[in-house]
């Protein structure tokens, strides 16, 4: 089945420490329209503390999924290119997508 495009949008996400599970997990920023809460499906390299450290920022195309009828989550297809966000980034597209609801 081919990929629809359209259905993904640019998303910031940053990696925390789950105390849970006593990993990285990926998150949504908040300021967006997704709840930091939602989870995130995405490529397991983010989630590697040797190559990115907890608070890392990122920049993924990713869009509003279910499996079947279950809990809804962010999806980004793990062959796209990821784009690490500084903080300064970070700010400035959270700010251009608050714009962009206005």
């Amino acid at each position: 089945m081919a990929r629809e495009a359209w259905a993904y949008r640019d998303v910031a996400v940053e990696s925390v420490f789950d105390a849970h599970s006593g990993r990285l997990r990926i998150r949504p920023m908040p300021g967006q329209a997704y709840a930091t809460s939602l989870r995130v499906q995405c490529s397991r390299a983010l989630c590697d503390p040797e190559r990115y450290p907890a608070g890392t920022r990122f920049l993924v195309s990713a869009k509003l999924t279910d499996r079947q009828g279950g809990e809804p989550f962010l999806y980004a297809w793990h062959g796209d290119p990821v784009r690490v966000l500084g903080k300064r980034q970070a700010a400035v597209f959270l700010e251009q997508y608050r714009r962009l609801r206005l």
